[in-house]
C-alpha cells in the first residue's frame, strides 16, 4: 500500500512537472512606452544644444553685481522662475562684497582663480582658492564673496528668478550713482 501511494504521488508530480513544461513561455514583457519629449516652452520640444566656447554669446552682467562681469546664459532665463546656468567672466580683482541669494548657488571654476569664502564681512584670510575644476555650494540666504584671481571664468546653476541680497546695503551696485 505504501509503495503504491508512493507510486501514485511520484506520477502525479512527474505529470504536473511534465504539464507545466509542455506550457508555452510566458510572452515577454512589453517596452515600456516611450517618456512624451519634454517641453521647453509649451507646446515646443526641448532642443538639443552644444556649443563651443567660442559660439557663446557675452553681454553685460546684471545690475545686481558690481560692473566688470560678463555673463553668457546657457540655460534658462535667471530672470524667471526655474533652472538657469550661466557662465560669468570676471577681470582680475573682480569682488563681489558679502551678499546672499534665495536659493541655492552652485558654482564651478572654469579658468582662472576663485576666491570664496562664507560671511557677512570680508576675511581675506578665511578665503578659499578654487582652481579650474574647482566646485563650490554657496546654501541659500548664506552670505558669501568672491574674488577673481587673473581673469576667472565660473559656471553658475541656479534656481531662478536670480536676485542678489547685499549684507551691507550700501555694497549694492544698484544703489550706487
Amino acid at each position: 500500500m505504501q509503495k503504491t501511494l508512493s507510486a501514485l504521488v511520484g506520477a502525479a508530480f512527474l505529470a504536473a512537472a511534465g504539464a507545466a513544461a509542455a506550457q508555452p513561455p510566458p510572452p515577454p514583457p512589453k517596452p515600456a512606452e516611450k517618456p512624451a519629449a519634454k517641453t521647453q516652452a509649451a507646446g515646443q520640444p526641448a532642443k538639443h544644444v552644444m556649443m563651443s566656447a567660442d559660439e557663446m554669446k557675452w553681454g553685460p552682467g546684471p545690475p545686481a553685481l558690481p560692473s566688470g562681469a560678463q555673463v553668457a546664459v546657457l540655460r534658462g532665463d535667471p530672470g524667471k522662475a526655474g533652472l538657469f546656468i550661466i557662465r560669468a567672466k570676471f577681470p582680475d580683482g573682480y569682488t563681489v562684497p558679502p551678499h546672499s541669494h534665495p536659493t541655492d548657488e552652485y558654482v564651478t571654476v572654469i579658468s582662472g582663480t576663485l576666491m570664496a569664502a562664507l560671511g557677512s564681512k570680508v576675511d581675506e584670510s578665511a578665503m578659499h582658492a578654487l582652481n579650474a575644476g574647482g566646485y563650490a555650494n554657496m546654501p541659500a540666504r548664506t552670505n558669501h564673496y568672491v574674488r577673481a584671481k587673473g581673469e576667472t571664468i565660473v559656471q553658475i546653476t541656479a534656481t531662478g528668478p536670480f536676485e542678489v541680497k547685499y549684507a551691507n546695503p550700501s555694497d549694492d551696485p544698484r544703489k550706487k550713482k
